[in-house]
């Protein structure tokens, strides 16, 4: 993220400690503050005020410690900001993985079998470790449903390096590289077609996920049948947007330059069932305009803004009538955090339970100034009317009254999601190989997606464009080199490339049709799926162009030029 780790704490007239943090998690910092400082919860408050990004970094608590050290020890106003040196040093880097895949199939393409047996490095604490790892297996092994067995096992450990942490695709995007690389060089060992062997194996709506057990406990729970599952219809868009058939597998198109193409698929979640809480409460001011309070925690990701557009379209209202206040420990309500890509669906469905609940009393107080039923009273966002009579209030003119002679209407609610229905995506690749200095450039990437109903189209398309930005840089340039001791070399942006405009090519996004019964309006989320159909489709695109299949990321020009060495 642009904007590095930051905090600053003082004291406020009551004696209670303030921190004001660069957070994704102000209610998760609080409970730590509280925990470390041996002080009540209660004397504490932390306020997420706009911040530059987060990806996952955020959601460990970095600075707010120190800041909060020092205030309380010497009562004076405390700020800690970290330099770009420092985050990468100290920060919560991607876990990194190694992976041996096994996949067993029948001749006709069928998937029988998938063994996955991975290695993590946590780096020098036990941060994300274990749950990270779980993902990299659970997330990608069941794009492919109908197996007749599978194993995932494997080991996580400490090392001495830059401690791990939560990175956008958890886990999920070291998995599905994995698991996509290998389905790529099976469709190859059998003559398929990648686009052919994932539709005739990859999970459809209306199928039930892979269970698993975990540690020998076998696991009695009935699996989650997926009822909203686009995926067939991403994959096949995809291929038509890439043009597949004129392309597949490469084309020569110059002097030493090649170029091939690539397929991936992947999924992710929609927050964490049965432990993911969001809550919201709304009140009607005295203008008729609505203020949302929400624990949620937007770091560029424009929830603040989704959830306004979820609450004013529950209300039947507009949407500059929804102001936005959030982030706040002090005024907001409670929410588990901006992580699991949960925002929307978790957060949001709250929002819309909570909006539902406003319209009843609206209605109620409206009847009783107009002197009629309940049941007459019609609410269409701005007036209250009474059905079949020229008889009505503005929305505005109800508040006040309401306001300055009986009460404000005050609506709250919570959702805790029971299941976390999966986003999917399928990501096509085309890359041009200079094979006289084995530079890889991405001219085309199509990412074509199953969110669910798509709340705002521009947000989303941005959201998409980032992840497979994020994926172009993990795929091709971004190398983290470290010393004999474990110090960490590429510290700094000038040693560490990450994607420049240059680096990205054309970028297409479509949205399927689809809808998650579960979800508010029908949406489920987006945040990590972007991200983790990059590396595998552009491994595979380079391997189409020049017969390579260079496994460990990044693949730099080095690498090329050492394997079309060896090839000739």
């Amino acid at each position: 993220m642009l904007e590095t780790f930051r905090s600053f704490a003082y004291i406020d007239e009551k004696g209670r400690l303030v921190v004001v943090s660069s957070t994704q998690i102000p209610f998760h910092v609080r409970r730590i503050l509280a925990r470390a400082l041996q002080i009540p919860a209660s004397k504490i408050r932390v306020i997420k005020p706009r911040i530059g990004g987060g990806f996952g970094a955020k959601q460990t608590m970095n600075t707010e410690l120190y800041s909060a050290f020092v205030t309380l020890k010497t009562g004076k106003p405390c700020y800690n900001i970290y330099t770009t040196e420092e985050v990468f040093n100290a920060g919560s880097p991607r876990h990194a993985m190694r992976f041996d895949v096994t996949i067993g199939a029948s001749k006709d393409g069928k998937i029988r079998a998938i063994d996955l047996k991975g290695l993590s490095d946590t780096g020098a604490y036990g941060e994300h470790a274990y749950a990270v790892f779980l993902q990299a297996g659970m997330k990608s092994i069941n794009l492919y449903n109908k197996v007749e067995a599978t194993r995932f096992i494997g080991k996580v450990v400490y090392t001495n390096r830059t401690p791990c942490g939560a990175f956008r695709g958890y886990g999920a995007t070291q998995g599905i590289y994995a698991i996509e690389s290998a389905v790529n060089e099976l469709a190859h060992e059998l003559n398929m077609c990648p686009t052919e062997i994932r539709n005739m194996n990859m999970i459809r709506k209306g199928e039930p996920e892979i269970t698993f057990n975990f540690n020998g406990v076998e696991n009695t729970s009935p699996a989650v049948i997926d009822e909203s599952c686009a995926l067939d219809y991403c994959v096949s868009r995809g291929k038509e947007l890439i043009g597949w058939d004129e392309k597949y597998p490469r084309k020569v198109v110059g002097k030493n330059k090649v170029r091939g193409v690539g397929m991936a698929i992947g999924r992710q979640g929609s927050g964490i069932a049965n432990v993911d809480m969001g809550s919201a409460t709304i009140k009607l001011c005295d203008d008729g305009s609505f203020t949302m309070l929400v624990g949620a925690t937007d770091l560029g990701t424009g929830s603040d803004t989704i959830l306004a557009q979820i609450c004013a379209e529950t209300l039947g209202v507009a949407f500059d009538k929804i102001n936005v206040i959030s982030s706040d420990t002090d005024i907001t309500p409670f929410d588990s955090g901006a992580y699991a890509s949960s925002t929307t669906y978790v957060t949001g469905n709250a929002v819309k339970k909570a909006a539902e609940k406003m319209k009843k009393p609206i209605i109620e107080e409206g009847a009783k100034i107009l002197g009629t039923n309940v049941d007459k009273v019609e609410f269409d966002g701005e007036t209250i009317g009474v059905k079949g009579y020229d008889k009505s209030m503005s929305l505005k003119e109800l508040a006040t009254k309401l306001m300055y002679s009986h009460h404000q209407l005050t609506t709250s609610d919570s959702y805790v999601c029971h299941k976390s229905p999966p986003p999917y995506m399928a990501g096509f690749a085309e890359v041009e190989v200079d094979l006289e200095t084995g530079v890889v450039e991405v001219v085309n990437y199509v990412g074509v997606l199953d969110i669910g109903t798509v709340v705002n189209p521009t947000l989303a398309k941005t959201q998409v464009e980032g992840g497979i930005v994020q994926g172009i840089g993990m795929a091709l340039l971004e190398d983290v080199k470290v010393a004999a001791d474990g110090t960490l070399i590429t510290n700094n942006l000038m040693k560490y490339a990450i994607p420049t405009v240059k680096d990205i090519g054309n970028i297409t996004v479509e949205f399927a049709e689809s809808y998650e019964p579960t979800g508010p309006f029908g949406a489920k989320s987006i945040g990590e799926v972007v991200i983790n159909t990059s590396c595998p489709a552009i491994q595979e695109a380079v391997y189409n162009a020049t017969g390579l299949r260079i496994r460990d990321l990044p693949i730099t020009p080095d690498k090329i030029l050492k394997g079309l060495k060896e090839q000739n």
